[in-house]
């Protein structure tokens, strides 16, 4: 995971400022850093280099809360760093606000998200626990249920105590409206398109994170309910 971020970051911001070993600059005046915002907001992607890189001195002082976390300090700063680009994509000049306020919220929304799914990792349903057979004798997971497209190919292709109808039946019993909903959407059940979190989260005007938790209590609860039966 930690290659995959530094591989993001390192395409926008120098790896010496990530690893730690030199100092991180200084950070923008309220008019440079106008500037170089109105620059962004023309396209400028140099423009928002220097956002980032003049802001990483912010992640730095966040990080430190979390030190006794034992995660490595690198790592940390490379998420933190993530909240930041993601700040700077999202910021809106209009608002009157410092970019530094702003940004320091969503540094430690970045944060705490991935200390919060770390906790939560050995807890998670995964979504290719069996949930019973087909007619072969093949092990069927909720993934294999949630994924397919068709009613009539489900219902050929696996035992009908876990065809499509016993899904949607369960949904209707276990699950309170809103996680109906994102599971509908989020697999394209109920005739729904497919959707991504994000775009589930701009639907409801709630963050992605939130959609991402709402999708992990509804499966748990389906995953509870298969099991029960």
């Amino acid at each position: 995971m930690l290659e995959l971020i530094l591989g993001l970051i390192g395409c926008i911001v120098p790896t010496f400022y990530i690893s730690g070993n030199q100092s991180f600059p200084q950070p923008l005046s309220s008019e440079e850093e106008h500037y170089y915002l109105k620059k962004y907001e023309e396209g400028d992607l140099e423009a928002k280099n220097i956002l980032i890189e003049r802001n990483l001195r912010l992640v730095a002082h966040i990080v430190k809360k979390y030190n006794n976390t034992n995660r490595d300090i690198d790592d940390l700063i490379s998420i933190g760093t993530i909240g930041l680009i993601k700040a700077v994509d999202s910021f809106n000049l209009d608002k009157g606000t410092r970019l530094a306020t702003y940004a320091a919220r969503c540094i430690e929304n970045e944060l705490l998200m991935m200390l919060r799914i770390e906790k939560k990792q050995t807890k998670e349903v995964s979504l290719q626990e069996p949930i019973g057979i087909d007619k072969e004798g093949n092990v069927i997971s909720l993934m294999d249920v949630l994924e397919n497209d068709s009613t009539y190919t489900i219902i050929d292709e696996v035992d009908l105590k876990i065809k499509v109808k016993e899904l949607y039946e369960k949904m209707k019993r276990v699950l309170k409206d809103r996680e109906k909903l994102v599971i509908e959407l989020r697999y394209g059940l109920a005739n729904q398109d497919e959707m991504t979190q994000r775009e589930i989260a701009n639907m409801l005007g709630i963050s992605r994170s939130y959609v991402s938790r709402i999708e992990k209590k509804a499966l748990k609860k389906l995953y509870k309910a298969f099991e029960e039966r």
